[in-house]
């Protein structure tokens, strides 16, 4: 299996930036709006310029590693979103959920400021000491642009989402 010569199924390895300090320790599902959190940065890797300009962004995404999901909890085909059958039987990439292939969680925060190496965030659904990957600001241009028209999802994930934040 090779693309331009390269094999296409090698494996990545990523090293953290940085993990979450506070907010939530509990793993749970709803009610991320209100938490507080702190993104701090590996000092062996980074100095305070590496976060130079990050506060003139209202709102920065952030991509972590869901390290607490055992490898044997991960799903491959599909399942009905937080196992409620009421729920349609979808893809594990037609969802959110934290028992993904790669364990990869993607989220829009808001950024309170941002202190030495240290990001003050608010709504980020990550728990306290989890291994953050990157950090990037959010530019409306990354959002559904107009000429793609109006983003659309099912029902159900607007009901899984509705206590979410």
């Amino acid at each position: 299996m090779t693309r331009a010569g390269r094999n296409t199924m090698s494996e990545i390895q990523v090293r953290p930036v940085g993990h979450v300090v506070g907010g939530r320790v509990p793993v749970e599902d709803d009610d991320w709006g209100g938490v507080e959190a702190v993104i701090r940065l590996d000092g062996e890797q980074f100095g305070p310029e590496a976060l130079y300009g990050l506060d003139g962004f209202s709102h920065i995404e952030v991509v972590f590693h869901f390290d607490r999901v055992p490898p044997a909890k991960i799903e491959t085909g599909a399942r009905h979103p937080r196992g409620n059958t009421d729920w349609p039987l979808v893809g594990i990439f037609a969802q959110r959920g934290k028992n993904r292939p790669n364990r990869l969680g993607v989220s829009r925060c808001r950024l309170v400021k941002v202190d030495g190496l240290d990001v003050h965030v608010s709504g980020l659904d990550a728990v306290d000491g989890t291994p953050v990957l990157d950090i990037k600001p959010w530019m409306a241009e990354f959002g559904p642009r107009p000429t793609a028209g109006t983003p659309s999802q099912p029902e159900w994930a607007s009901e899984l989402m509705r206590d979410y934040y």
